[in-house]
């Protein structure tokens, strides 16, 4: 993982950069790279509060490598990031909670984090290093749901998370496939635990002062 900065309308803005190479399979809910399929690196850039381009895509290929990518936007510090392992599993979390939301809200209540722009504020980076089917991966992505509203629950916040949340879970391309990603799977389960504790201590730490 590398940290950058650059600056942007006058703000400087961190970027967080994991480069995979070859080998490697993603799924994702980002905005750039999302679905299933080989990717070789992942993009987390801070963007300013209130992110108003109508270009997002391309702002983030202008800030990553070559080749096909998961790029994420936030804006929280990425500089706060957390990392957590657990059983060969490692979590990277960025957090940030201007506007808790529960995922099950009355219709017609309105959500400020999504004027102009939905822009992700809990980006969550699973790498598992072995390979798994479609299905598995998909299990894995709500498993790691899951461990993340838990501790944002267990940290005092009313919420399953924001509005706008990215998610991305990095397998191995090769070898014999995982069937199973759920939380008491033997991968899942140790996805869930390094995703519980990363989001924990992010939610922990998180002051308005990300903010500005």
């Amino acid at each position: 993982m590398k940290l950058t900065y650059r600056v942007e309308d006058g703000v400087r803005l961190g970027t967080l950069l994991w480069e995979f190479g070859p080998g490697w399979r993603m799924i994702s809910s980002a905005m750039l790279g999302g679905g299933i399929g080989p990717r070789s690196w992942v993009l987390n850039a801070q963007v300013v509060a209130g992110y108003a381009r109508m270009d997002p895509v391309e702002h983030l290929l202008s800030l990553g490598p070559d080749g096909d990518g998961v790029g994420m936007m936030t804006a929280a510090s990425v500089d706060g990031v957390v990392r957590a392992e657990d059983g060969g599993v490692e979590t990277f979390a960025t957090v940030g909670l201007r506007v808790p939301t529960w995922a099950a809200a009355p219709e017609g209540t309105e959500d400020p984090e999504l004027a102009p722009m939905r822009v992700g504020t809990v980006n969550i980076v699973t790498v598992v290093p072995v390979a798994m089917t479609d299905a598995a991966l998909v299990n894995t992505v709500m498993t790691v749901t899951e461990a993340k509203s838990q501790a944002l629950i267990e940290a005092g916040f009313p919420c399953t998370g924001t509005a706008s949340d990215a998610v991305c879970v990095a397998v191995r391309s090769e070898g014999p496939q995982e069937l199973f990603g759920g939380p008491r799977s033997e991968w899942g389960a140790r996805a869930a635990r390094a995703v519980h504790a990363a989001v924990r201590s992010g939610a922990e730490a998180w002051r308005p002062r990300d903010f500005k």
